[in-house]
């Protein structure tokens, strides 16, 4: 008998991407628990705090009243709604509802941004370090990302004359994420009106992920680049979601603000793509705009504390520095003078010390390594302890 063989032709976009270097990690880390091993993870961007329980409860109701059948693919109206009562209370944006487009996650969002504003011959603007997925969508998209690298020595931002002279006739999108993972720096009201600025002088469209905006310290303050006045508002397609300021990283829920034109072109996109976000997902949503924010004072303390402490720690162990965060809930340590890079060096640490850390090269900063305080603190002790230990036979 003759079996034909297959030849899988696998396409040349998806051949392109790295897998998610976060998602291995955290998956190898649970693996190891499962196993029985005694593995402290700081991989996971996931609050370690459940739901609030009136999310959850409108979720339930939904469910236990029917709400399981398709929605409008861009979200039912009074989350839209919900939404753009958000933008308008908190950030002094007006939108109407057919300018907001509730997707499957805040990464969702992003990839519909990217796909349904840059194609082949686009260039994108990513500041480096950068949220590891950002590269890939444009890609994806058949655009090339020009990265402009940042270091520790200005917290990690960049800067408008470094923007000015990434900016090419080819320039479609610059891509701001502020709180930002993976660095946890925030950029002054000032530094972001500066970027702006450049933007809409030289006709730069921006993606701006705000997901972290509820996630702040030591009086650092969120200011949107689209609220600074109408033609900022034009220039800016605003991403955020539900999953950090309400950890609901599970359900699966983004949303994003834009000028109408581009508005109705992401809709379309999701249309064919994904349809609606989940139905009774979207009630509990619905419920975390309009409802209490009480827990996130209780959140950002515990936060703050476990941010206080590994700083402090991390800057205590010999070869190794770190900017302390102003938001999110990642540091983003050097540890260049310990002479490995981050891949080799986040390997060892897991396997001699069962410590799980992030390589800054997933980041585009292949001498820094990313820490995740959204763990118990005595997690974060242990870890830290078992980090100073490995960083000591390095050094000796």
């Amino acid at each position: 008998m003759c079996v034909a063989v297959m030849n899988y032709s696998i396409s040349e976009r998806a051949a392109s991407l790295s897998p998610s270097l976060t998602l291995a990690i955290d998956a190898k880390a649970k693996q190891m628990k499962a196993e029985g091993q005694d593995v402290v993870g700081f991989g996971a961007g996931e609050p370690d705090f459940d739901t609030p329980d009136h999310i959850k409860m409108a979720a339930i109701k939904a469910l236990a009243d029917g709400f399981t059948k398709y929605t409008p693919s861009s979200g039912i109206p009074e989350l839209r709604q919900a939404i753009a009562d958000k933008f308008k209370r908190e950030n002094g944006l007006t939108y109407k509802p057919n300018q907001i487009i509730v997707s499957c996650g805040g990464k969702h969002s992003c990839y519909n941004v990217v796909i349904a504003t840059c194609q082949p011959g686009d260039e994108v603007i990513i500041p480096a370090p950068y949220w590891l997925s950002y590269p890939e969508m444009v890609k994806l998209a058949g655009a090339k990302p020009v990265i402009v690298q940042t270091t520790d020595q200005t917290e990690f931002k960049v800067t408008p004359d470094q923007l000015r002279a990434a900016i090419t006739p080819r320039t479609r999108l610059l891509i701001l994420n502020s709180p930002s993972n993976p660095t946890g720096s925030v950029y002054t009201p000032d530094e972001v009106k500066a970027l702006g600025d450049l933007c809409v002088e030289k006709g730069v469209l921006i993606m701006s992920d705000e997901i972290y905006e509820h996630l702040l310290y030591d009086g650092a303050v969120h200011k949107s680049v689209a609220s600074f006045s109408p033609a900022h508002q034009e220039h800016t397609i605003v991403v955020h979601g539900f999953a950090k300021a309400w950890s609901m990283t599970g359900w699966r829920l983004g949303f994003l603000a834009a000028p109408e034109p581009i508005a109705k072109a992401i809709d379309a996109v999701q249309s064919h793509s994904t349809s609606n976000p989940t139905s009774f997902a979207q009630r509990g949503a619905v419920a975390a705009l309009t409802g209490p924010l009480d827990h996130l004072s209780r959140w950002l303390a515990e936060y703050s504390k476990r941010r206080t402490y590994a700083w402090q720690k991390l800057n205590s162990i010999p070869g190794i520095s770190c900017v302390n965060a102003k938001g999110a809930f990642y540091l983003f340590p050097n540890i260049s003078k310990l002479g490995l890079k981050s891949s080799e060096f986040c390997a060892k640490l897991l396997e001699q010390q069962k410590v799980a850390a992030v390589p800054g090269i997933a980041f585009g900063a292949d001498e820094y390594l990313r820490l995740s305080y959204a763990t118990s603190l005595a997690n974060i002790q242990k870890g830290l302890d078992r980090l100073e230990q490995f960083a000591r036979t390095l050094s000796q």
